[in-house]
Order: C-alpha cells, then structure tokens, then sequence
C-alpha cells in the first residue's frame, strides 16, 4: 500500500468537496450550519473528508461553499464559493471551481463518509469517469428505511461495467443494479468531457430542461452530467463496491447512524 500512496504523491490528484447546499431535509441540526458540519462519530463530515483524502495522498482539497460558508474552514485548503447557491444545485457548484479541473480529481459529496479501502481503490481505478458504486445496497436501504422502493434512482450497467443509465428517481428497485455512492473520479479527458458538455449547453438550457434531464442546467445534479457522459458516446466506468458509505441526508439518518461510524 505504500508504493501506491507514494504513486499518487507524485501523480497529484485533486479532490474536490461540493458542500454549498442547505440541507433542507437535516432542517433540525443544519439551520445555521452546513449539513456536512455535523459530527459524526466525533468529527464534522467534511474534516473527515479532508483527513481521508489526505491519508490518502490527496494534498489538494478543494471545498466548494455556499451555505453559511464560513463557517467551513480548514487550514490547507482552497475556497470557492457558490454565490446563488439558493438556487442553483450541484453541478453549478462544482463549475465555481471549473479552474481547478484538469489532471486527475476526485468530486465527493460533503454529506457521505466512506471507507478509506474504497478512496484507494477508486483512486487505484483506470478510467477517465469512474463512478463508485454499491452493490450491496438493499441491506443498507432496509436499515436506513425498512424498506427498498423508497427514494430510488436508477442505475443500469452494460456487460463491460460501464453505466449506461443513471439518476432516473422513483424507479423500481428492479431498475438498480447498484446504487449511486456521490463519489466520481475525473481523469484530465474526463474533465474535458464535463467542461465540454457544460460550456456547450449551458446558456441554451440555463433555464429550461437540460435534454434528458427534467432539470435546467443551473439546478441539474452530478448524475445529470453524468448521464450527459454517457448520452455523448463517453464511457462512464463502474467500480463496484459492497457498503462501505453512509449518507447523511435527513434528520432520521442523522440520529439512526450518527455515532455508529467507526471508518478512519
């Protein structure tokens, strides 16, 4: 494992936190705070991120801030902020940092935690879009829920592993050969591939639906821009994995799996 640590010191790979959102669905804990500022298992979402990619050999964190943003800050660490983030989604957010992609990045989530065994083994992956995802989901769903067909999105895989559809919600758990994580790995191509398609369409689907999206381009999600990938004849890469990720997107997840993380 060291050889592959120092590997990737060399190589230099960014990582890129998108945490400008309110997190409306946290509403009792993230009022006046982001939602990836919350302690869990004893340390905030977000620094937890930040200590992963670095034990990692990740050196160059970028957050993307928007909500309450200063009240994220960490030392070593490159800011942009989301000025409209009120109204605007995910994808916008990562394209307040559309300088830093080039080379090779990683773009998280700020409300997942995962294991460090899946940043390695991602960060080991070969592919110029490599996306995580969870196979295993449906035991995690019914513990989360105490049931499967409940906020699904669909995810459906070719026979080399390359997604060739994602992101479509309140599908039947049929639909779902994995489950999307909120991890994506971006070669130096695989960036060109998203600032391609967003500096394309963005002024034409500023305000109305985005294609196959029933989303503008202002409000679309990671997964829209994916499916954009694909939707172009790029490959989108699946890296299987079983658990090993919490996601921290109500009040309920929150204090059923708040102190239960044990990852480091």
């Amino acid at each position: 494992m060291k050889l592959l640590l120092d590997f990737w010191e060399v190589i230099k790979i960014k990582a890129i936190i998108l945490a400008a959102g309110e997190g409306k669905r946290l509403n009792k804990y993230t009022q006046n705070t982001p939602k990836g500022m919350l302690e869990v298992g004893g340390k905030t979402i977000i620094k937890r991120q930040i200590e992963m990619f670095r034990s990692a050999g990740i050196d160059d964190i970028i957050v993307i801030r928007g909500f309450e943003a200063e009240k994220i800050d960490y030392d070593n660490v490159k800011y942009y902020d989301n000025e409209i983030y009120d109204e605007t989604n995910m994808l916008y957010s990562l394209f307040c940092a559309e300088e830093e992609m080039n080379g090779d990045v990683i773009i998280s989530y700020s409300d997942i935690v995962f294991e460090k065994e899946m940043l390695l083994k991602l960060i080991d992956h070969k592919g110029d879009v490599v996306v995580p995802v969870d196979t295993d989901w449906q035991d995690y769903w019914k513990e989360r829920y105490g049931k499967i067909d409940f906020d699904t999105e669909s995810l459906k895989l070719n026979d080399n592993n390359e997604i060739i559809e994602l992101g479509i919600e309140d599908v039947s758990p049929e639909e779902m050969e994995a489950r999307y994580v909120g991890l994506v790995k971006l070669s130096d191509e695989g960036c060109r591939y998203f600032k391609e398609i967003w500096n394309e369409d963005k002024e034409e689907y500023w305000e109305k639906a985005w294609k196959s999206s029933d989303k503008n381009i202002k409000n679309a999600y990671l997964t829209d821009m994916l499916q954009a990938v694909i939707d172009r004849g790029y490959t989108v890469n699946a890296m299987e994995y079983e658990r090993g990720w919490y996601e921290f997107d109500t009040n309920e997840d929150y204090e059923k799996f708040g102190n239960e993380i044990t990852f480091s």
